[in-house]
């Protein structure tokens, strides 16, 4: 399977990065046990988690997609088959929140210990923080490098301006520098990351993560009416985004679907495929058979008049 570079991180991964926010929250531990087998079966190894997943969801306080993953490796011990990628930064009930030195020095730990691995293969800034300096940030990150608890270091969430910064920072001070970068990026959602964030990846030869890359779901065709959302875990955030704009959007997937003999969401995977920098975008999937359908994305090529409509339809 082709494999794509992280950014200047040394690492390469297939073009797909498997969210793990639904772990423990839409998805118990036996369907996560299979998902995970499923998807180094399948040649994919890079997959998407945070301290905070899922903090969300009544009763949980946070780390619940961590545990799930790591006692998947004790269970299996094909750690060696998966990137990790997990992020610090978002607010964790009573720990705090936030990039100051010692909340990423404590955090890095707890991440390890859940995970139940010696080391974080893509350490992420999950927000930005703009109490803490971008100097001390990137010295505690530094130094979870250099004692090889991490390999490489990424950014989520970060504007234009505060990722220049950040960069600019890492090389006056001879700073470790964010490799990839996550942003919010879909058919439906396109200005956040088209512009200047995405000329500064690919000036800088960063990876970039695209999360949400079905939009909540959205993208699958799911949803296609207010009346749909109701009582959807999910819900809310589509509900937000239904508008005209997008379900024109969702009618030429539907299309473009028919004539390639694919599905609305392999479609929109493959668009993001086909993006300028884009290194694999992150889907979550709650089932094997949701992440055999969106697999196929990876092998799907849209032609070049399927991808003027949908930029067109999505601009």
């Amino acid at each position: 399977m082709e494999h794509r570079r992280l950014g200047g991180s040394g690492l390469s991964c297939a073009p797909l990065a498997l969210g793990c926010n639904v772990f423990g929250w839409t998805a118990d531990e036996a369907s996560c046990f299979s998902i995970l087998d499923a998807f180094v079966d399948r040649g994919f190894s890079l997959i998407d988690t945070a301290d905070t997943y899922s903090t969300w969801a009544p009763g949980h306080s946070g780390g619940e997609s961590e545990t799930i993953i790591g006692n998947w490796l004790k269970a299996t011990g094909k750690r060696d088959r998966l990137l990790i990628a997990t992020k610090v930064g978002g607010a964790m009930p009573d720990v705090g929140k936030g990039l100051s030195r010692a909340h990423i020095i404590r955090s890095a730990e707890e991440s390890l210990r859940r995970l139940r691995t010696d080391r974080i293969d893509l350490y992420q800034a999950h927000f930005d923080d703009t109490a803490a300096p971008f100097e001390e940030t990137l010295d505690a990150f530094a130094g979870l490098i250099e004692s090889g608890k991490v390999r490489a270091i990424g950014a989520s969430n970060y504007s234009a301006p505060r990722l220049a910064e950040a960069l600019a920072t890492a090389r006056a001070h001879g700073l470790p520098l964010y490799s990839c970068l996550q942003p919010h990026y879909n058919l439906v959602t396109r200005a956040y990351y088209e512009g200047d964030l995405r000329r500064i990846c690919l000036e800088e030869d960063m990876g970039v993560l695209p999360f949400r890359g079905l939009e909540a779901g959205f993208l699958t065709g799911k949803y296609r009416s207010i009346e749909d959302t109701v009582g959807a875990a999910r819900g809310g955030v589509v509900a937000r985004i239904l508008d005209e704009r997008s379900l024109d959007i969702l009618r030429e997937l539907d299309s473009a679907a028919r004539r390639l003999n694919a599905t609305p969401a392999q479609v929109a995977i493959a668009w993001l495929l086909a993006q300028k920098g884009v290194t694999a975008p992150i889907v979550g999937v709650n089932s094997v058979a949701q992440l055999e359908e969106i697999s196929g994305a990876t092998t799907l090529a849209l032609d070049a008049r399927t991808l003027m409509r949908l930029d067109l339809v999505s601009a």
